[in-house]
């Protein structure tokens, strides 16, 4: 298991995938929790039974899979079904997410996490890395990448942390808002520094 957890976080559109990856081709390993997320609503899972259980066989597609649109819509206009679900999901979205940072053997490993400081995933984590940009260009960039209008951005961003309290929880933050060739190098400082606070937990233990 890696010894040390770096929880990376940001709010939608700031650029953690892009983030991720050049930590995944310094060879950090690393867990999603979007990933997790989605592995524990997949045919066959326990959750998907009590989800069709609750909501009907109409939350499924065809094929059996979670239609993930049609849930939104039903939780989106009711909270009392958004609390079901959140209670139902994320115990085992945890435990899953416990389990494969075990899995992890890189000296640190990454938690990926867009609602890491929502859902209070940072007890899990040994540092907080935001990736950061301004709110506009977040507006922007989520309309031109998922094709989708400016208020159902506005929705989303109104649900999860405001830009000043992420900034607050965070240990370091990237300032997303320059070429990929200039955020490599603060990304390598970062996995050296990383490296460096992994090493002086395992000498305490």
């Amino acid at each position: 298991m890696s010894d040390y957890v770096v929880g990376l976080t940001g709010g939608i559109g700031s650029g953690k995938t892009t983030v991720a990856n050049i930590f995944h081709e310094l060879g950090v390993q690393s867990v999603d929790a979007d990933l997790v997320a989605r592995e524990v609503v997949m045919p066959g899972e326990p959750a998907l039974d009590a989800i069709v259980q609750h909501f009907g066989q109409a939350i499924l597609h065809p094929d059996g899979q979670l239609d993930r649109a049609a849930l939104r819509v039903r939780i989106f206009a009711n909270e009392a079904e958004k609390q079901w679900l959140n209670q139902l999901l994320h115990p085992q979205i945890r435990q899953r997410l416990l389990q494969q940072l075990q899995s992890c053997t890189t000296s640190y490993a990454l938690l990926i996490a867009p609602l890491l400081l929502e859902n209070k995933l940072q007890i899990y984590t040994d540092r907080v890395l935001v990736v950061d940009i301004p709110e506009d260009l977040q507006l922007s960039r989520t309309v031109q990448r998922d094709q989708v209008t400016a208020e159902q951005i506005r929705n989303i961003l109104s649900s999860q942390l405001a830009r000043a309290e992420r900034l607050a929880q965070a240990d370091d933050i990237l300032l997303n808002t320059i070429p990929v060739s200039e955020l490599k190098p603060q990304i390598q400082q970062l996995h050296l520094s990383y490296q460096q606070f992994a090493k002086e937990k395992l000498a305490k233990i």
